[in-house]
Order: C-alpha cells, then sequence, then structure tokens
C-alpha cells in the first residue's frame, strides 16, 4: 500500500509539461529553472518521480493473431522420408529425375 499524500494529475500533468520544455531548450536542468523561476530540487525530483513512473506503467501493444495459410497451388512439394528426411521439389521438376532420386534415396540406408 502506498503512503502519502494521493496522485494529483493535474499538479503531475504541469510537471511533464515543464520537463518536455526543458528537453527541447537545450538548456542545462539549472539554467532553465532560472529562467522560468522554478525550484530546481523540486524539478529535479519531478523528473525522477515521472521516470520512475513511466518505467513501471505496463505497455500493451495490440497483436492479430493470423491462422497458418494454406500452402499455395504450384507451390514447392515436401516429402518425409524414412528416417525423418526431408526432400523439397520444386514447380517444374522432371518426374524421371525425381524417380531415380527416389529409388535411390529409399534404397539407402539411413544416416
Amino acid at each position: 500500500m502506498a503512503h502519502g499524500k494521493p496522485r494529483d494529475p493535474r499538479k503531475e500533468q504541469h510537471w511533464r509539461r515543464w520537463i518536455q520544455q526543458w528537453q527541447h531548450s537545450g538548456l542545462s536542468a539549472q539554467a532553465f529553472c532560472d529562467r522560468h523561476h522554478l525550484p530546481v530540487p523540486r524539478f529535479y525530483a519531478w523528473r525522477r518521480t515521472l521516470h520512475q513512473r513511466d518505467a513501471a506503467a505496463a505497455t500493451f501493444v495490440p497483436v492479430q493473431i493470423v491462422p497458418d495459410r494454406p500452402p499455395e497451388p504450384g507451390g514447392d512439394l515436401e516429402l518425409l522420408l524414412a528416417g525423418g528426411r526431408r526432400l523439397r521439389v520444386r514447380p517444374g521438376f522432371d518426374p524421371a529425375t525425381l524417380r531415380q532420386l527416389l529409388t535411390v534415396l529409399e534404397e539407402a540406408s539411413p544416416c
């Protein structure tokens, strides 16, 4: 359970704006605070507090689950051979060469 004062969203937003302006100013924190009459210790305390809050905040990213696509017609063929071996055949293969290759592979002893 958190102790201390409850968060004041208006005060937090106020300091977020100051810190964002400082980041874009090109000034040191001391020079920025002097220019805008801000208490330096309070500036550093809020910068640390907001950094910690941002680091602790969970970030969720939307995810879309896409089912696996069925194989495209005319795509590669994959043959599962004895011993867990696989053979991929591209479209346009020579059937006679494939028959010879399969004969050799099936006759060979598995590795």
